[in-house]
């Protein structure tokens, strides 16, 4: 019991602590607006496509193949479909509802990457820690992402960190069901990685692109998304 206890804790503070650093970074300074706010919506979109092409497809083939992956990447685009009407229905689109609505995305990747924690703790605590420190230093950008529109829509400092926080919460509970269940199916979990990518890819492409080429800087958009693909490639390989 105790031991399922610590690994929960462990997958948690690895979620709240990774996405939470980057909205505190966020808040600390100005609000983002203009070129600015391009640059950071072009990095949050770079990162995640860094993580989905480097880090969450490639691992879900390697596991099961394009089949069981492609169908856990399209179930995750629907799912991203289905949700945006309840995220902006009764509100007028703007950057507080994309900073949450990417937050779902980011909850969506985190409880895949709390089952590895689960899992790597069950094998052994030094697995176990070295990959949650790994995966929380991961959610440092995640967290800046998300904080970027929140705070360039208007939302208070200490909101918008309670919100990049939230969206830490699902790895914690991946953790515990990894710690459950020990080793799950490849099957299961090239599934899950896919589903996660799927969600990430919709917010990009449908979300934070458009977002920022509305702002009309486009070069600071690209330079934002190239800058964002190296940070993810970087973070991935050194950790």
């Amino acid at each position: 019991m105790w031991e399922l206890a610590r690994i929960v804790f462990l997958g948690t503070m690895a979620g709240v602590l990774g996405t939470g650093a980057g909205g505190i970074l966020l808040a600390l300074g100005r609000r983002p607006k203009g070129s600015e706010l391009s640059f950071w919506l072009g990095l949050s979109a770079g990162v995640m496509l860094a993580v989905v092409f480097q880090d969450l497809l490639p691992e879900a083939l390697t596991l099961q193949g394009a089949r069981v992956t492609f169908g856990g990447l399209v179930l995750g685009m629907c799912a991203l479909m289905l949700l945006e009407p309840l995220v902006f229905r009764g509100r007028p689109r703007g950057l507080i509802q994309t900073g949450l609505f990417l937050g779902l995305g980011i909850a969506a990747h985190n409880f895949p990457e709390g089952l590895a924690i689960g899992a790597g703790y069950s094998a052994s605590q030094e697995l176990g820690f070295s990959l949650a420190l790994a995966l929380c230093l991961h959610n440092v950008p995640e967290g800046m992402a998300m904080a970027a529109p929140l705070l360039a829509g208007g939302a208070g400092r200490t909101q918008t960190v309670l919100w990049t926080i939230a969206a830490g919460l699902p790895m914690g509970l991946g953790a515990l069901v990894g710690g459950l269940f020990g080793s799950l199916t490849a099957r299961t979990l090239a599934g899950t990685l896919g589903f996660a990518a799927g969600a990430m890819l919709f917010l990009v492409f449908h979300e934070l692109l458009p977002e920022a080429n509305c702002l009309d800087f486009p070069y600071a958009t690209t330079c934002g998304a190239v800058f964002g693909i190296m940070l993810g490639l970087t973070l991935l390989v050194v950790f």
